[in-house]
């Protein structure tokens, strides 16, 4: 069952950032899956990624990792990518 956010996603004010722009793959996922590691399960993660191979790459790392991709933003010079730590499985 997916419980639908009361306010949409784009909006919502991420728990961390994470400024990975000119960290070259893949580096810059390592470093998000560690920080990703470190917060609480539920909580929203914004990562800044450079275009190119990083914004191709990490949202498909951590998908296959298991993370949860919010959002996407292209931000002109660079993308910002929302994800989610999952919660604990019970």
């Amino acid at each position: 069952m997916t419980i639908e956010p009361s306010v949409p996603i784009i909006s919502q004010t991420p728990d961390a950032q994470l400024d990975l722009r000119g960290t070259p793959c893949p580096i810059n996922f390592v470093r998000t899956k560690l920080r990703l590691e470190q917060m609480t399960p539920g909580t929203l993660l914004e990562v800044w990624l450079d275009p190119g191979e990083p914004i191709e790459q990490v949202p498909d790392s951590l998908t296959m990792a298991g993370y949860q991709i919010e959002a996407i933003a292209n931000c002109t010079t660079y993308f910002s990518l929302r994800v989610r730590r999952p919660l604990a499985s019970e």
